[in-house]
């Protein structure tokens, strides 16, 4: 007896919520499919190989050496603390940086994909982020012998930075989806993120900590999501503390509302990408 193939049924697009329930399923099991994606991804620049794993290594500990010349070197500023903040924090700034640009070009990208095969589009932003945190990893490992070297006090507070990494995490995955949506309709954002990302770096706490910044200055605070996470990293994995747990609370929310607004206008919008990519 002959098996009836699966009928693939393709509806004029209509703006609002696929079967939720259908669509997380079929995501679920398409989950190797990201990690595949990925990995072709990295395939394709290279990171696959012995040089191009040694650079996930090589590129934050230069990275780290032109900010130890400004800091250390030309400013003669010896202070420890600013420099291991400085580096941790702007390792995290890249990750989140990364997910943002590589989910900017996702979905365009994998625009023939999309017109020939049937799947969740979301795989495409959530393999970019997927991306972005493989090449955060190895900086990790950088920070924590950088901070070894320096002769930091380690401690169980530090463990903090578990979380925060999971809800800096979750705001970076929101921002790779909403941005790869966004793209699709308004091509310019790809061009316009160098300079977005820049401006966003010296806005945030990254080169300056929150306690040093002027009062005036903290009202940056109340629409910079960064400034909570950022705050909060630094406290955990440098200075061995405890994170505040107002900050904690506001990057949760920041990063819920971002996953959950950038994942509600994908879904909303993922069936008109095949006529626009």
């Amino acid at each position: 007896m002959n098996k009836t193939a699966p009928v693939e049924v393709y509806e004029p697009f209509k703006a609002g919520l696929p079967p939720l329930t259908r669509y997380w399923r079929s995501l679920w099991t398409r989950r190797s499919f990201i990690s595949e994606y990925s990995r072709s991804e990295l395939h394709e620049k290279h990171f696959d190989t012995v040089f191009g794993q040694v650079w996930l290594i090589i590129n934050p500990l230069l990275l780290s050496g032109v900010y130890f010349l400004l800091i250390v070197i030309i400013a003669g500023n010896s202070d420890k603390m600013r420099y291991a903040h400085l580096t941790a924090c702007l390792f995290l700034f890249y990750f989140v940086n990364h997910s943002m640009s590589g989910g900017s070009k996702s979905v365009v990208k994998g625009g023939k994909l999309i017109l020939n095969t049937a799947f969740p589009r979301i795989m495409l932003p959530m393999s970019a982020w997927l991306i972005a945190l493989i090449r955060f990893l190895p900086t990790l490992v950088v920070f924590f012998v950088i901070r070894a070297f320096m002769g930091l006090p380690w401690g169980w507070n530090m463990l903090w930075g578990i979380p925060v990494v999971m809800i800096t995490g979750a705001f970076a995955l929101g921002l790779a989806i909403l941005i790869s949506c966004a793209n699709v309709y308004f091509r310019d954002i790809g061009s316009f993120l160098p300079y977005f990302s820049r401006t966003w770096l010296y806005l945030s706490p990254i080169l300056y900590e929150v306690k040093n910044l002027k009062p005036k200055l903290r009202t940056f605070e109340l629409v910079n999501p960064l400034f909570s996470m950022m705050d909060a990293w630094s406290r955990a994995i440098v200075h061995n503390q405890m994170p505040h747990l107002e900050s904690l609370l506001k990057g949760t929310a920041w990063a819920l509302a971002t996953l959950l607004v950038g994942t509600y206008f994908f879904l909303t919008r993922e069936r008109d990408f095949a006529v626009r990519v």
